[in-house]
């Protein structure tokens, strides 16, 4: 026995999604391929919302012949441009009669400095406001396809440092791991904002940390730590053990009443006192609406 499967908590569930619609970001790689593959499993339609469509391609041939689910669909999205966001939620809105659950999956971390097509640092503007953005744009058709869910994939990462209210976008001064860091507390704080928004909507909504995971997340780092997560693989997850918890959140029955909360290895999870900063969240959630220019109460 591995050390891996000592440390991952192993839950499986028989709960089917036939007739259900999923969209999933960065469906075509990592734990969203994988989270696509068990949903397309459990009969849901698959919307593989993803930004390189060749990529995407290859990935639903595999997931059909692995679930023999024909109906997993590709659409374009990029998250680093909301011009991209913008036609994929027209187009979702004219193509689907229901979204059942959203999984806002798609990241990027600890890239070298750069910018979105709107002038955002990559990793908030692709992590975060991106996922906030698209989050927006479907929800009239989420709130009328209830009971429905919101799953954001953050990660533990969200206690490495606070918001940097004065300069959210890295304009100052810029550093990987903090900024990775804030757009990872951005996703914590928004499921806890959404949730409380949408009391009684039907609609409940999670943040998740997937475990340490081998995946192509790590290529922009350094030779030497791809180096180290490959020696010390033996105590990461694989992509079907990381996308867990991003299946747990979407499918556990009656998990409605803890709707805001973050959770690891497919339980609740204890996140950091900024995380559970309703008065931080609420800040944040101004600023994200005054950058992408809309009007969200």
């Amino acid at each position: 026995m591995s050390c891996r499967s000592v440390c991952c908590y192993h839950w499986s569930s028989e709960e089917r999604l036939d007739g259900k619609t999923v969209i999933i970001t960065g469906a075509n790689t990592g734990i969203g391929k994988e989270t696509a593959k068990d949903l397309a499993r459990r009969g849901a339609r698959i919307v593989m919302a993803c930004r390189d469509l060749e990529r995407a391609e290859e990935a639903r041939t595999n997931i059909l012949e692995d679930t023999g689910n024909e109906n997993v669909v590709i659409r374009k999205l990029d998250l680093s441009d909301t011009k991209s966001i913008k036609a994929f939620a027209e187009l979702i809105a004219k193509e689907e009669k229901q979204v059942n659950i959203l999984i806002n999956n798609a990241g990027i971390m600890m890239c070298p400095h750069s910018k979105t097509a709107d002038g955002f640092e990559m990793q908030l503007g692709v992590n975060h406001l991106g996922h906030f953005l698209l989050t927006y744009l479907l929800l009239d058709l989420i709130k009328r396809s209830t009971p429905a869910r919101i799953v954001i994939v953050a990660s533990v990462a969200h206690t490495w440092t606070g918001l940097r209210l004065d300069d959210i976008n890295s304009e100052s001064s810029y550093d990987t791991m903090k900024a990775y860091g804030q757009s990872k507390l951005a996703n914590v704080l928004f499921a806890r904002s959404l949730a409380k928004r949408l009391q009684g909507s039907g609609v409940s909504v999670f943040s998740l940390h997937p475990g340490v995971v081998q995946s192509d997340l790590w290529r922009h780092q350094h030779q030497c730590i791809q180096m180290a997560v490959k020696i010390f693989r033996i105590f990461t997850k694989t992509t079907v053990e990381g996308a867990q918890t991003t299946i747990y959140c979407a499918v556990e029955p009656h998990l409605e009443s803890q709707s805001g909360g973050y959770f690891s290895d497919c339980a609740p999870a204890t996140c950091s006192r900024a995380a559970s900063d309703d008065d931080l969240a609420q800040k944040l959630w101004e600023i994200s609406c005054n950058m992408l220019g809309i009007t969200w109460q």
